[in-house]
């Protein structure tokens, strides 16, 4: 079944909103870091919704946050966002949405390996820009503290998770 493309716009941002509040708080020095299912959902939506539609749901996304809509993980939204320390990971988003669902469109979601490379793919480029702007910030080894320790073991297991759901949804869908 086909939607409108506005309609997957707002389905894929209320997707993506929703699992940015689904979040535990991990102690990281001084203060602690919400790791979401945001990025699960960035890359599920972006393979589903393939790289035209699933980049501009995520940039849409994005920069509705930045307006001030809270979407971001906590609630949180504006423009501070994307200039601090989880702007990387939002501009991250954004290329990993094109990049899997550039992949999606080839057909990768059938099958459990191409997805688990896939979903790997787009976990790496969220977290490269995420960490290359918190190491812009505050160097390299607080860039690794606050945004790639916590989050490693939650990204493996989104990774799999990923790689198990994509493979049943391309055989329901056909």
């Amino acid at each position: 079944m086909s939607y409108h493309p506005l309609v997957q716009v707002i389905i894929t941002l209320l997707f993506v909103a929703l699992f940015a509040q689904l979040s535990i708080d991990v102690p990281v020095g001084e203060s602690s870091i919400p790791i979401t299912g945001q990025t699960f959902a960035v890359l599920l939506s972006a393979y589903w919704l393939g790289r035209k539609m699933g980049t501009i749901a995520i940039l849409t996304y994005v920069l509705l946050g930045v307006l001030g809509l809270p979407l971001f993980a906590d609630g949180k939204s504006g423009w501070s966002i994307l200039m601090g320390g989880s702007g990387g990971f939002l501009v991250g988003f954004i290329v990993a949405a094109y990049v899997v669902g550039y992949l999606g469109e080839k057909g990768w979601p059938s099958s459990f390996i191409k997805s688990l490379i896939a979903m790997t793919l787009g976990t790496v480029i969220i977290l490269f820009f995420g960490i290359g702007r918190l190491a812009n910030l505050y160097g390299l080894e607080k860039g690794l503290a606050y945004g790639f320790y916590p989050f490693w073991k939650g990204a493996i297991l989104k990774i799999i998770l990923g790689a198990i759901i994509l493979p049943l949804y391309y055989r329901l869908k056909k």
